[in-house]
């Protein structure tokens, strides 16, 4: 209820409730999984009233190195250390990138919206824009379409076009409709290309563009309804 009314993410709300931070109608709820009418009853946390949050979304140029994390227990820089000094919501992310990878992070407090954006039967195109060593031939290409079984995940790509290749690595574009843990770097490590670079450009229709590294700045209207699921 409180990661619906946009407040804080769900694990977060689950910790408040078990701790009894929470009441409903005045009454303390502590189990989290409680049905709740979040339109005909109040949620109070601490004894203060929660009302729904203004509904945020965030374009973020991930660096790399930052975990997409609220906190992280290795003490690691997470994304949220990069936009403390923001003066943000409580916001979470839409989907994830790892650590080592670079680029678009969507951001939002409106959980809804949210969930359309990373629910895998949406298919919602994302671009990387990967940098591996050595040289893929068309072969290579080809069988990053047709995909291969990795620990029971059939990972593959939707589309893949080489986009530069020197002496020593190259760069290919990459387009997922779905995304599996390290999907790009699995695949590719199983066809024999590490993968030194990798940066997502772009979700759905909406691009990076010239957002440098680690800035952020929230989406027009325009661009919250085209990532809408609802909309389709």
């Amino acid at each position: 209820m409180l990661s619906k009314l946009g407040t804080c993410s769900r694990s977060q709300a689950e910790q408040w409730i078990r701790a009894g931070r929470v009441s409903l109608d005045g009454r303390v709820v502590r189990d989290p999984y409680h049905p709740t009418l979040i339109d005909r009853q109040q949620v109070a946390v601490d004894g203060q009233p929660v009302k729904p949050a203004e509904c945020v979304y965030v374009a973020f140029n991930k660096p790399r190195g930052l975990v997409v994390s609220a906190a992280d227990e290795h003490g690691r820089a997470t994304v949220y250390t990069a936009l403390a000094a923001a003066g943000l919501p409580w916001l979470g992310p839409v989907g994830r990138l790892d650590k080592a990878s670079e680029g678009l992070l969507l951001l939002s407090n409106d959980t809804t919206w949210a969930a359309g954006i990373t629910d895998p039967a949406m298919h919602l195109d994302k671009t990387y824009h990967v940098q591996v060593a050595g040289q893929p031939d068309a072969a290579a290409l080809a069988a990053m379409l047709v995909g291969i079984d990795d620990a029971g995940d059939l990972l593959k790509a939707r589309r893949v076009t080489l986009l530069r290749a020197g002496e020593k690595n190259a760069w290919l574009e990459v387009v997922l409709d779905e995304g599996r843990n390290r999907h790009i770097r699995r695949l590719l490590a199983a066809l024999g290309f590490d993968v030194l670079r990798l940066i997502r450009v772009s979700i759905g229709p909406l691009a990076l563009g010239e957002l440098a590294k680690g800035q952020w700045r929230q989406l027009s209207a325009d661009e919250v309804e085209a990532l809408d699921a609802r909309k389709g």
